[in-house]
């Protein structure tokens, strides 16, 4: 009797398998929502430490409240964050990174370190793809 084959198991259930470049992973819109323009800056941002709403969107310049709100409960949501509630009047409510959170936020900051460092090749590249 031979064994099972791995690729079977795969095909008979996708979710053993998270695959972002297939169509039906799981992983993907989890992908799409940390990856979007706002949840970079959201993620980025909370790793300095813990912020409420209204200075998390000062610290997130050009986001509208509409906007920061949805991007804070879809990565509450899919484990991102952790929003807290704290006793007071009036109530006041805290954002913090999970440790998920972190370890996407660490990754996230990497690449904007790397951006941000090559900003002047990457304004170089930008014109000469222009005048072309």
């Amino acid at each position: 009797m031979t064994a099972p084959d791995p690729q079977d198991a795969a095909d008979a259930d996708p979710a053993l398998e998270p695959d972002v470049f297939a169509r039906d992973c799981v992983s993907r819109p989890v992908l799409q929502n940390v990856a979007g323009r706002w949840g970079v800056l959201a993620l980025a941002a909370l790793r300095d430490g813990p912020y409420r709403f209204s200075a998390l969107r000062r610290r997130v310049d050009g986001i509208s409240e509409r906007m920061l709100s949805q991007t804070l409960q879809t990565l509450e949501r899919d484990g991102m964050i952790h929003r807290e509630v704290q006793q007071a009047i009036p109530p006041r409510v805290e954002y913090t990174l999970t440790d998920l959170g972190t370890q996407v936020a660490d990754q996230l900051i990497g690449l904007i370190q790397i951006l941000e460092g090559n900003i002047d090749t990457i304004r170089a590249a930008q014109d000469a793809y222009h005048r072309d």
